[in-house]
């Protein structure tokens, strides 16, 4: 790896006059959109939705879900993209599709068109997480930088901070359900300038000597199985935390400020953990990302104090995004001729667990009244994840031996 990225140094980059910060400002500018407003904004307007609009516990999952199949659906369509024209030009596209599919939420109280709006929803952020990183890490790659993406990956943070704030502040200015996203669809015409001025440039065909050093299958499936249990863990939080907390009764209200906290800490964490793998190694800092995770989980079930649910969200917070920057990026260098192709395949597991795990918590919420049972199962499952982490450093030590 360390002979490639010398290699990519000294290789005639075509920027199109761009610098790398503009680059990694435009890519955080799609993250923000595809993912803070396109799919999290969701998680702070979904009370008021149940309040105002008669949204069910079972069916704000089922919406979730859809979300997260479009999510899937993305992930599967990058994978079986190789030309890099095309993922340019549909990078671009799912960033003009989740301006859309805001848009399309507060058209109507009908969940049938909130269905195809968490759908396209769902597209976008695909497009965001998985084109949208590839195109940036690859274009650092080249241009002879750190090939991590913990700045790219700032977005991820920001995109809640900016959905907790501006639901707080349009909480202030007393709008409605339908106010809300169409707040939400004026912040997104900025970001979408942003996107299109700053956007990677479209990279050279792949080398030979960038396409070596693809992972084995054997790692693959173990990382895959891995990033499946991450993914269950990320959206049973991203979806219902805020909804968990406002049900609390002593913490009715506070439900914003906790999703607001896991964007303060998601932000700044991306340094932090790229910092833990460069010198204790990527598995062991995976391996801590999912013990604290299920500290982050199993905290406010064991306290109902408004100390213990946002401990919980600060935790959460710093350690999805740990697990989803560490590991896209662990793969994404492993496979430099194509990193959003090994991306794309990786998260369709974390797909899988997107659009299962919000359902069925829904529907144990709505059948128990309470989402303690989901979050016990939440927690077994990161347990599950961490045991694949140490059977991947297991395999690794093996290896090097």
């Amino acid at each position: 790896m360390e002979e490639i990225h010398r290699q990519a140094t000294h290789e005639a980059v075509r920027t199109d006059g761009l610098q790398p910060w503009q680059v990694s400002a435009g890519g955080i500018a799609g993250l923000i959109l595809s993912i803070g407003l396109a799919r999290f904004a969701y998680t702070p307007v979904l009370p008021l939705m149940q309040h105002q609009a008669g949204l069910g516990d079972a069916m704000g999952g089922t919406l979730a879900a859809v979300n997260y199949a479009g999510y899937m659906s993305g992930a599967l369509l990058a994978a079986l993209i190789d030309d890099p024209r095309w993922r340019s030009r549909l990078y671009f596209w799912g960033m003009l599709l989740g301006l859309i599919a805001t848009a399309m939420m507060p058209l109507a109280p009908n969940l049938a068109l909130w269905a195809v709006s968490r759908y396209l929803g769902g597209l976008s952020g695909a497009a965001g997480m998985l084109l949208g990183s590839g195109l940036v890490l690859g274009f650092l790659m080249r241009a002879g930088r750190r090939p991590e993406l913990g700045v790219h990956f700032m977005g991820l943070g920001l995109g809640i901070v900016v959905s907790a704030i501006g639901a707080m502040a349009m909480d202030q200015l007393a709008l409605d359900w339908a106010g809300h996203w169409w707040g939400f669809v004026v912040i997104g015409v900025p970001l979408l300038a942003i996107t299109w001025w700053w956007r990677p440039p479209v990279p050279p065909p792949a080398t030979a000597a960038l396409g070596a050093g693809a992972p084995s299958t054997r790692w693959m499936r173990w990382m895959i199985a891995g990033y499946f249990c991450a993914g269950w863990g990320f959206v049973i939080s991203a979806t219902f935390i805020v909804t968990i907390v406002e049900r609390q009764p002593l913490l009715h209200g506070q439900g914003p400020w906790a999703w607001l906290l896991v964007g303060l800490s998601a932000t700044p964490a991306v340094f932090l953990w790229d910092r833990v793998a460069r010198r204790f190694g990527d598995l062991n800092a995976l391996l801590a990302a999912f013990a604290l995770q299920i500290v982050s989980v199993v905290l406010p079930m064991l306290s109902g104090s408004l100390a213990a649910a946002l401990t919980g969200a600060l935790l959460y917070g710093a350690t999805f995004i740990g697990l989803v920057s560490l590991t896209l990026a662990l793969v994404g260098r492993r496979s430099p001729g194509n990193p959003g192709k090994a991306m794309a395949r990786l998260t369709l597991s974390y797909g899988v667990a997107q659009v299962t795990a919000p359902a069925l918590a829904g529907a144990m919420a709505q059948a128990s009244g309470s989402y303690r049972a989901s979050l016990w199962l939440t927690a077994a499952v990161l347990t599950i994840g961490m045991l694949i982490m140490l059977r991947l450093r297991s395999l690794e030590a093996r290896r090097d031996a």
